[in-house]
């Protein structure tokens, strides 16, 4: 295993660098190349669909870690993949999925990424985590972190959800309410990180965020073949596409990098086209894509989602070459189409995502709308996070109770139906 720069290419032992590459600073961020060849000798399909270990450490071949006894001891990853057929039979779409990655410990697909570099930090001795984040990666790290007990500073806007804000608190993290942006909040942990050695997750910075968020492809890829009831499981099944909310751009990226290393050790056939879906006021990536450039312009960001609220994402370069290298798309949705989301997730398929998750599923309703996709294709919608992340905006999308007084004679009188 080494180290690469994803922008000039050149090469690094593994654990020479903590982050980036020294001659591009923080755009050169870094990606783990693996010995595909000695991943085969060692491990398969077969071997570790027969695994009884249901987590992300079922895939620990894949991974750039030496001891498992540097492992959270919570249980990340293997999230459910559902069959959507009465969401799959309103769209036309007769091989619909739905990734609920809100089914991690602390409810949200940064859990992945957050196991992954606790362990490092673990491995390399580190004694102080820290990150920023506008709510999901910060909960996340301070749960492995407090499972691994390690003291967290989490840098977090002062506008994130209280309901996020609340699981640092409750997990023990040193929560720090920053009065400005994400992107403020991120230049600020950094600096912070620098000037008091503490270990940084962030973003597009930490190069195993990537290696975490990629097993999630790895999971996808396996369900997928396991579904399929293929005996003996000699290699996994890619779907045709996956629809994927994108923020700072590191979920989406991670996938890719988890398909890319499926595809290189020849455990799938096919690369799936990336649909990377962002809100109509956190668009720089889509913006970057429509304008066939991998350059990403600030722009001051809004949505309601504010996981995917950011106005300068962090590895949005790689994120665009992503979509372009799978000859997938961006689509943009508005923050109605979110909301609208919402509830046609729970109501559909009994999954609660909160709004920068239901993105994903707004952007494929447009996609189908628009006949980008057809019938017999085989999609996954990922769910980034739960919808109790975020219950203000739940209710936004849920409408309100009946209130009634306590008697049959007011229940009649509301003549509910079958």
């Amino acid at each position: 295993m080494r180290l690469q720069c994803t922008l000039c290419g050149k090469t690094y032992a593994l654990d020479s660098l903590k982050y980036v590459c020294p001659d591009h600073g923080n755009d050169g961020i870094l990606d783990v190349v693996y010995d595909y060849a000695e991943i085969n000798r060692v491990t398969s399909p077969e071997k570790i669909s027969a695994s009884r270990e249901n987590s992300i450490w079922r895939y620990w071949d894949l991974l750039p870690l030496k001891n498992r006894a540097d492992i959270p001891k919570l249980q990340v990853g293997w999230t459910p993949m559902y069959r959507a057929k009465f969401l799959g039979a309103q769209l036309g779409l007769e091989n619909l999925y739905i990734k609920d990655d809100g089914r991690n410990p602390t409810a949200s697909y940064k859990d992945r990424p957050s196991a992954v570099v606790v362990a490092k930090a673990r491995e390399l001795g580190e004694r102080v985590i820290t990150t920023a984040s506008s709510g999901n990666a910060g909960a996340a790290l301070a749960g492995m972190a407090a499972s691994a007990h390690i003291p967290a500073v989490i840098f977090v806007p002062e506008s994130a959800p209280q309901a996020k804000i609340t699981q640092l608190l409750i997990y023990g993290a040193r929560v720090l309410l920053v009065r400005g942006t994400y992107d403020q909040a991120s230049d600020l942990c950094l600096a912070a990180a620098k000037e008091f050695g503490w270990y940084c997750r962030n973003t597009a910075y930490n190069p195993y965020t990537t290696e975490g968020k990629k097993t999630g492809a790895l999971e996808i890829c396996e369900q997928l073949a396991i579904s399929s009831l293929q005996s003996p499981i000699s290699k996994w099944l890619a779907p045709d596409r996956i629809f994927v909310s994108v923020g700072d751009g590191n979920i989406i990226g991670g996938i890719w990098k988890g398909l890319r290393d499926l595809f290189a050790l020849g455990w799938i056939d096919k690369m799936p086209k990336l649909m990377g879906i962002q809100a109509e006021g956190s668009a720089a990536c889509y913006n970057a894509w429509k304008a066939g450039t991998e350059e990403i312009t600030a722009i001051e960001a809004h949505t309601i989602a504010d996981s995917i609220d950011v106005g300068l994402p962090r590895d949005g370069r790689r994120a665009v070459r992503a979509v372009r290298a799978t000859n997938g798309e961006f689509i943009t949705v508005s923050d109605e189409e979110i909301l609208q989301a919402m509830p046609q997730l729970a109501r559909g398929e009994a999954v609660f995502a909160e709004p920068a998750a239901s993105a994903a599923y707004a952007g494929l309703v447009k996609a189908v709308h628009a006949q980008k996709i057809d019938r017999d294709e085989t999609v996954v919608v990922v769910i980034t996070g739960n919808g109790l992340k975020d219950v203000k905006s739940a209710m936004r999308a849920a409408g309100e109770a009946t209130v009634i007084e306590p008697t049959l004679e007011a229940v009649k009188r509301l003549e509910i139906r079958d």
